[in-house]
């Protein structure tokens, strides 16, 4: 265990504490799944973070066995607690039971981080992967953790799920010389999905559905000693006590819920001011009741998500240039004559070390229901493999210790999507095409193959648990490491295709040759009128023809 933290910690560059706010996660319970999967979703989004599938194995420790604590995101050794008797394995950000945990994080009250404390944020996920069999055991582990041996991060929300429900913990520490967190956790309805966001988005706490809300007993009161609220109980808000509004929370942060939320609610679109920036407007509910039931696909697509056909999209302005390109390069404001301007912050961004969608299935033992669906840097350009989370080994292609964000490897899934996402970024309305062909491609095929793929391993399970493990961990890491030399091959093709601006021709997927077997004269597509208006507009008499 400590072998492996050091090794995540050396493979991960320190993060500013804005990077280490960008990450976004999506919650579906199990009556709101086509299938009645229990979902969530986690990009893990930094400028810094390289892309790869941490693992531990399951293993029972001596008695008296010490565990170091090293912060997730720096590297730095925080302490040691005591390690459990028996933990559990773990693939990436889901065990061996099922149980799955991601978290976006959103800072609130800075007097309220506690520098003695000796569990982060990174450290409590994956810990309490290690000692949980279901969701509501994953919260106890995380609170009482925190509670005995301090919590060192600021804000966070945590997606805890497991093969029968979905919970929401918003945490938050009570600063030096005051050990432990304030906290609450919420059920979601089965037939609900939620969001967060990098902001607190609990409100009111039903403080007596104690089957559905669980909280540390001092939520109130040290909020009322904080002087961060004043009122009844029942009038109480987790979010706007410990993360109150303001423009970037709402801009930068609520705009991605929302975002998710109308693609399966018509009437979000009357919280169209409030995420804009207003935070005197009613603020949108911690889940909602889709119109309709997501799918796998569903959530990956969501992941991918830029704010298209909303008053934000970001293929809409000169910013997306002559391409249509929905991203903007850091920093997220800018200035202009005195005026402080913002860059939106959409789900999909392109500095992301991995990006997945855990999905839980109850009617299938646990070696074969749980699926860690896994891909690297930007979501929009990423493939989501399927790795069965029982499996026994990594793939080469995310397996640490490939590369990091100083070498460049060509078995590198993470370094192979972002060479081809890197040259999409500057003709992207072009190449994004060819690109979603082989994204379809590939992830339409695992859907596919998928349930065959159930049915061989419980054969072999209800014969040698071990030998179906292992046939899990072949399809797994062959399909992954498969996908990224197919993505490789993508890269090429995008390279000759499109290479000096030129568009070459094509005729049944073959670039067409002229009768000397020679490549045949590229198109060259110019600009868009609009691109060319602007450049009249700027530069048009020196360019007129005369």
């Amino acid at each position: 265990m400590r072998q492996i933290l050091i090794l995540m910690a050396v493979c991960t560059a320190v993060l500013t504490s804005y990077q280490a706010m960008a990450c976004t996660g999506l919650l579906v319970g199990r009556k709101a799944s086509v299938d009645g999967s229990v979902m969530i979703s986690y990009s893990a989004d930094s400028h810094s973070l390289y892309g790869e599938l941490y693992r531990w194995p399951a293993a029972v420790w001596p008695k008296g066995t010490m565990l170091d604590v090293v912060e997730w995101d720096t590297g730095k050794p925080l302490g040691k607690i005591p390690q459990v008797q028996q933990t559990y394995s773990v693939v990436g950000n889901m065990n061996e039971y099922q149980v799955a945990i991601t978290e976006s994080t959103w800072g609130g009250h800075p007097e309220l981080v506690d520098t003695t404390g000796i569990i982060d944020y990174g450290s409590l996920i994956y810990i309490a992967l290690q000692r949980s069999k279901s969701a509501r055991e994953a919260i106890k582990v995380m609170t009482d953790l925190v509670k005995e041996h301090g919590y060192y991060s600021s804000g966070e929300t945590f997606s805890i799920a497991d093969k029968n429900e979905v919970w929401v913990l918003e945490l938050i520490g009570k600063g030096v010389g005051n050990k432990g967190a304030v906290w609450v956790a919420i059920r979601i309805p089965d037939d609900c999905i939620s969001a967060h966001a990098n902001q607190a988005r609990i409100q009111q706490i039903p403080f007596d559905d104690k089957e559905n809300c669980m909280y540390s007993p001092d939520v109130v009161s040290f909020a009322r000693e904080k002087g961060y609220f004043k009122g009844n109980d029942k009038d109480f808000s987790f979010a706007k006590a410990y993360n109150p509004y303001d423009f970037s929370g709402l801009r930068g942060c609520e705009a991605r819920v929302w975002s998710f939320f109308r693609k399966y609610d018509k009437s979000m679109d009357k919280y169209t001011e409030f995420i804009k920036g207003d935070p005197t407007k009613e603020p949108m509910p911690l889940y909602i009741k889709p119109d309709k039931k997501l799918s796998v696909q569903d959530v990956q697509n969501a992941m991918r998500d830029h704010y298209e056909g909303t008053d934000l999209d970001m293929t809409k302005d000169a910013g997306a240039g002559p391409y249509k390109v929905p991203y903007r390069w850091r920093p997220m404001n800018f200035k202009v004559d005195g005026e402080t301007y913002v860059n939106e912050r959409a789900i999909a961004t392109q500095q992301t070390g991995f990006v997945i969608v855990p999905q839980m299935r109850n009617w299938l033992p646990d070696e074969i229901g749980g699926i860690l669906w896994f891909g690297v840097d930007d979501a929009d350009m990423a493939v989501f493999t399927p790795l069965y989370s029982s499996m026994l080994d990594s793939p080469e292609c995310y397996r640490v210790g490939n590369g990091d964000m100083m070498t460049f490897s060509w078995t590198s899934a993470f370094w192979i999507h972002n060479w081809v996402a890197n040259m999409a970024y500057h003709k992207y309305n072009f190449m994004i095409k060819d690109i979603r062909n082989v994204q379809q491609e590939l992830e339409n095929s695992y859907k596919d193959v998928i349930p065959a793929i159930d049915k061989a391993a419980a054969e072999l399970l209800a014969k040698d648990p071990m030998e179906a493990r292992k046939f899990l961990t072949w399809f797994s890491t062959a399909t992954a490491d498969n996908a990224t030399a197919r993505w490789k091959k993508l890269g090429e093709y995008l390279i000759v295709k499109y290479i000096d601006g030129n568009v070459k021709k094509e005729e049944n997927g073959k670039f067409k040759r002229n009768a000397y077997g020679l490549s045949e004269y590229p198109d060259f597509p110019g600009y868009d009128e609009e691109y060319y208006r602007s450049i009249v507009n700027s530069a048009g008499e020196r360019l007129k023809v005369k």
